[in-house]
């Protein structure tokens, strides 16, 4: 049969003549758009062009796989503040996954309607990123939720690095639909920050990530809120390869951490912290509370969270695991590594700011050329001072210690397959200048 005469194909053409097959309009309208997406179930939505230029950084990723995206439809589905604010983290975490799944519902049913009228529409994960095969390459997901978020005005960024929404506040997951079709208008960002600067937060995190002059130390959250996530189960996994039998594993691995890992695999990954957004004071529905009685919201929103006992799961010699000795001495510290291993020199570069320990740094003031040869051939600057680090491509200034290692080499240094000491004996690793600066930069990443 030839493709003409298919009925299917000899459907289209007869419907078509008779210019009854369906056309996508120009233009959706937006005020109908938001009906839909809040008869699906989000809890508030705006709308973003593809164009716009706060999110240039981010529009090539998207177009490289959906090409014909031309507006973003951002959600936000709230989450019950007293499930999030319980010390008992099952409830928390099963909050958060229940919010997820009725965002998960609401972007499809929203895509579904939207098909059958002849528009595009995909639906990326809200939740956690699940691109699992981009481990290590610095982006496992596909649209990053937050900036498109702030963009559509359903919130600013708080201290915390979470949206804060204006009415709900830091009580909201958020989605992002990706639709082939452009509005007859748009959203804008909101003209002020609801984040009170409380800093709330920062009182309330465990690991000290969140610094109330605004500094984030994202590995150090990471390595305990996500502990039987990503990174964590890896560190777990290694555990129990590297453990010469059960016995040995039970002195690395408590029976509770055990079980709770399995109750993660089998019903959900508990999240050990958000904290920063369960004693947040932030937006119109929230703040009540906070401001009739702040020392009855202190007493029973925050001081339950830092009066836990629990474990703190910590980079040995990081800045978490000194503050959680300084701040929460009732909190039991347990060393743990988070499965993060650079696969480059050049991801090695990139995430150092992300990685670096601020307070180990204090009082060190040096500058460090790196140069690295073999698979990779990469120069490059670090300038650790006054708690900050900078890093330049190529040599810039005058070194006080100058390092030339073989990539593969020190990638397997920073892999825990080999030691410094080692590859410095052997000549694969040089180092020149005071070896009290070379031990000081090891000390600032832990």
């Amino acid at each position: 049969m030839e493709l003409n005469q298919h009925p299917t194909v000899k459907r289209y053409h007869e419907r078509k003549a008779s210019a009854t097959l369906h056309s996508t309009p120009l233009k959706l309208s937006a005020r109908e758009l938001r009906t839909m997406c809040l008869e699906a179930g989000a809890d508030d939505v705006g709308f973003v062009e593809i164009t716009r230029p706060s999110l240039a950084d981010h529009k090539a990723a998207i177009l490289n796989l959906f090409p014909w995206t031309r507006t973003f439809v951002s959600f936000a589905g709230r989450i019950n503040r007293e499930n999030l604010r319980s010390p008992a983290r099952s409830i928390a975490s099963l909050e958060l996954h229940q919010t997820e799944e009725r965002l998960i519902h609401a972007a499809r049913t929203l895509a579904t309607a939207l098909e059958r009228k002849g528009v595009r529409a995909s639906t990326p994960a809200p939740g956690f990123p699940m691109e699992a095969d981009q481990w290590g390459n610095g982006k496992m997901h596909v649209v990053s939720h937050k900036p498109i978020a702030v963009a559509a005005g359903l919130g600013k960024m708080g201290l915390h690095r979470n949206v804060i929404h204006p009415v709900f506040g830091s009580f909201v997951l958020l989605d992002t639909i990706l639709i082939d079709a452009e509005l007859d208008e748009y959203d804008t960002p909101l003209d002020y920050n609801p984040c009170l600067d409380c800093k709330l937060c920062a009182a309330a995190c465990p690991t000290g990530a969140i610094g109330p002059d605004g500094f984030f130390h994202p590995v150090n959250c990471l390595t305990h809120t996500y502990r039987e996530l990503i990174g964590g189960f890896s560190d777990w996994v290694e555990n129990i390869a590297d453990s010469k039998n059960s016995i040995d594993y039970r002195t690395r691995t408590s029976d509770a951490e055990t079980v709770s890992m399995w109750q993660s695999l089998a019903s959900g990954p508990c999240y050990k912290s958000v904290y920063c957004i369960a004693v947040c004071p932030a937006g119109d529905e929230v703040i009540p509370q906070y401001l009739e009685d702040r020392k009855a919201f202190i007493d029973n929103v925050v001081k339950p969270l830092q009066n836990k006992t629990e474990t703190v799961y910590v980079l040995p010699g990081s800045d978490a695991e000194s503050h959680v000795q300084r701040t929460f001495p009732h909190k039991k510290i347990k060393r743990v590594g988070n499965g993060i291993r650079p696969p480059s020199v050049a991801y090695f570069l990139s995430s150092m700011p992300i990685a670096f320990q601020r307070h180990q740094s204090e009082g060190l003031n040096a500058t460090y050329h790196f140069t690295f040869s073999g698979s990779e051939e990469v120069e490059a600057t670090v300038v650790i001072k006054d708690k900050s680090i900078r890093i330049e491509t190529g040599h810039a200034g005058v070194p006080d210690v100058c390092v030339h290692a073989d990539a593969k080499t020190w990638l397997r240094v920073l892999h825990k397959e080999t030691s410094m000491v080692k590859q410095i004996v052997l000549r694969r690793i040089r180092v020149k200048g005071p070896l009290t600066l070379f031990k000081a930069f090891g000390k600032c990443f832990a």
